[in-house]
């Protein structure tokens, strides 16, 4: 069988998969976006669901930056995290059908992981000020709390397009991997 090299440089044989993803970021990723989707389907709704899924949704985006520093090698932000020039190069890339596959998140994918983990803290933070002396009812704590709300639902659409275009791009299902943890090695 004809060996397949990783980005890491490994050697797997064609047809193979290989583990990607550990079970803390696949976890995080789907009870994060569980917890999202609770916190904005109850966000009219009753207040101790909504504010414990925001709660839930914050915890997560915090084991995540810290995994993102000292987890296994794809986890680490390091990995996938590329500056922006590099990153503008990929989308140019992407665009014009010449981009690299990679093994764990590509550079768009990276931008997109950390824009996700901000956006997700500033509505969490926001939320939970609104619960404290010291900001219950704040409009402008409030705003920022509802706009931030609001750009993940631009974000979280963007997201997923980005996963199919990708899936599309390299023939693999990145939903799966995102379930499974493995990838395709070659």
């Amino acid at each position: 069988m004809k060996a397949a090299v990783d980005a890491a440089g490994a050697h797997a044989p064609a047809g193979r998969t290989v583990r990607v993803w550990d079970p803390l970021v696949r976890i995080g990723h789907w009870t994060s976006a569980l917890a999202v989707a609770v916190a904005w389907l109850t966000h009219e709704g009753p207040a101790f669901v909504h504010d414990n899924a925001g709660y839930l949704a914050l915890a997560i985006v915090a084991l995540r930056t810290v995994w993102g520093f000292v987890g296994p090698e794809r986890a680490r932000f390091s990995d996938f995290v590329r500056g922006p020039r590099a990153t503008l190069a990929y989308a140019r890339a992407f665009l014009e059908g010449r981009a690299p596959r990679h093994l764990g998140h590509n550079p768009l994918g990276g931008w997109m992981i950390l824009v996700l983990l901000t956006t997700v803290a500033l509505t969490g933070l926001s939320g939970w000020l609104l619960t404290t002396d010291a900001f219950w009812g704040s409009e402008p704590v409030e705003r920022l709390h509802d706009l931030a709300a609001d750009l993940l639902l631009l974000l979280i659409p963007l997201h997923v397009v980005g996963v199919i275009l990708a899936s599309l791009r390299f023939r693999e299902n990145l939903v799966l991997a995102m379930l499974t943890g493995r990838k395709r090695a070659g």
